[in-house]
């Protein structure tokens, strides 16, 4: 188990900006765990303090029990058992797509070497670049080399820093299954930095949600997206309405409801939720439909397009 509890950690060139306070979790062997935030939410410094690259001071970050010292007692910063992919690839220009990944093999089993090689570029789908010269290579491909050079050695923890931003979308979702599958079938533990939403409710076990360095909320993909909490949270998951809560039920303590999209449909009775539809976009497989209700913006999907000024109501699913 992985547990992490930072009570406050700044960078020493700017003591005064706490980048991360008050968070503490943990991750079991072989679970996901996603981070989501906005960008300077401080997913990629806390990523960086688990790996080892920072000086911890009111921070305890251990693995099955051992606490992790950080870069001050080791020589060559980072733990031997985590690999870190980060947004710079840390490739070798002018050698081999293949020769990268062995970099870190022994090379004393040479057939051994091969099929290891072989194994993960067909993970990261890049059997017929083997023999290209990272140099030639694209910014997608270059990102996914450097995630099977961290798998070379089987670590078991693995963190990546936003490991599909470089990647067309038509491959991102073939490539996520892949790559996220083999951890699970290896049993390496994985905390993936995004801010792509649809990746984490796809395939984390569990989420965890940045604002300010801070915890904003932490569990299971489902009951977070189906129980969203604040208009923060809900943001990443699709458009935001927020409704007055009077418009569904009377004596409501809350004031306002947050609602995403599927959560409202058209109703054939008569509702108090009465909406002007002002435009639609088309999303392949419905429409998202945009109304006003006085000065509030409220979103839904439906099987088709809507004429713009058309009078709806609505209600919740």
């Amino acid at each position: 188990m992985l547990k992490v509890k930072i009570n406050s950690f700044a960078y020493p060139n700017n003591p005064e900006k706490v980048i991360l306070e008050n968070l503490s979790f943990s991750v079991n062997k072989g679970e996901h765990l996603v981070l989501l935030g906005e960008s300077g939410c401080g997913k990629s410094t806390l990523l960086h303090l688990i790996y080892g690259l920072e000086k911890m001071e009111a921070s305890e970050i251990s693995w099955n029990g051992n606490t992790l010292l950080g870069p001050t007692f080791s020589l060559i910063p980072g733990e031997p058992f985590i690999k870190l992919v980060s947004q710079q690839f840390d490739l070798m220009p002018f050698i081999s797509v293949a020769e990268n990944i062995a970099s870190h093999l022994n090379r004393k089993d040479k057939e051994s070497d091969n099929n290891r090689v072989d194994e993960l570029l067909s993970v990261v789908e890049l059997s017929d670049f083997k023999n290209t010269k990272a140099q030639y290579l694209s910014g997608g491909q270059k990102q996914r080399v450097a995630i099977a050079k961290a798998l070379t050695k089987e670590p078991e923890v693995l963190l990546l820093d936003e490991p599909f931003s470089s990647i067309d979308s038509f491959l991102k979702n073939k490539l996520s299954r892949k790559v996220f599958a083999y951890l699970k079938e290896k049993k390496i533990t994985c905390i993936t930095a995004t801010h792509d939403s649809e990746e984490a409710l796809s395939f984390a076990d569990t989420i965890l949600i940045l604002k300010d360095g801070k915890k904003e909320i932490f569990g299971n993909p489902t009951e977070i997206y189906n129980s969203v909490c604040n208009e923060y949270v809900a943001g990443f998951f699709g458009d935001v309405s927020v409704v007055d809560r009077n418009l569904f039920s009377e004596n409501s303590k809350n004031k306002t409801e947050i609602l995403l999209p599927h959560q409202l449909k058209i109703s054939e009775d008569k509702t108090k939720l009465e909406v002007e539809v002002t435009g639609f976009e088309f999303k392949g497989s419905h429409y998202l439909i945009l109304s006003k209700i006085q000065d509030s913006i409220i979103y839904f999907h439906h099987p088709f397009a809507i004429e713009r000024g058309k009078q709806v109501y609505l209600k919740r699913v």
